[in-house]
């Protein structure tokens, strides 16, 4: 499955402040492993975001964010995010940066 290579290049400045990422294949698509753990990523065109289950029923209610599901079952505290959802980098800043807060939880 493809992703958006564009979107990955959007991504990375954002994480580039930080020394414990790196990138991998998941999800059919490019994660970005913060501290081993998946933070963000992207699968075709849509942001994958890894947020807590608290964050995530708001999360669905943010214009262009559903559940993310692959096999049917969507998975709690992981949201995909439309492209028009991330159309500015300040959107997307303000996704990666649920992510990264719920990823410092995780210790």
């Amino acid at each position: 499955m493809p992703y958006d290579e564009s979107l990955v290049e959007r991504i990375r400045p954002l994480l580039a402040h930080r020394d414990d990422v790196r990138e991998q294949k998941m999800f059919g698509g490019l994660a970005f492993m913060v501290g081993d753990k998946m933070c963000v990523g992207v699968t075709n065109d849509d942001l994958m975001v890894r947020l807590g289950a608290d964050d995530h029923d708001a999360a669905l209610k943010r214009p262009h964010a559903r559940p993310m599901d692959f096999t049917g079952r969507p998975m709690k505290g992981f949201v995909f995010v439309a492209p028009d959802g991330i159309k500015t980098q300040r959107q997307l800043q303000a996704w990666v940066d649920l992510a990264l807060a719920y990823r410092a939880t995780l210790g």
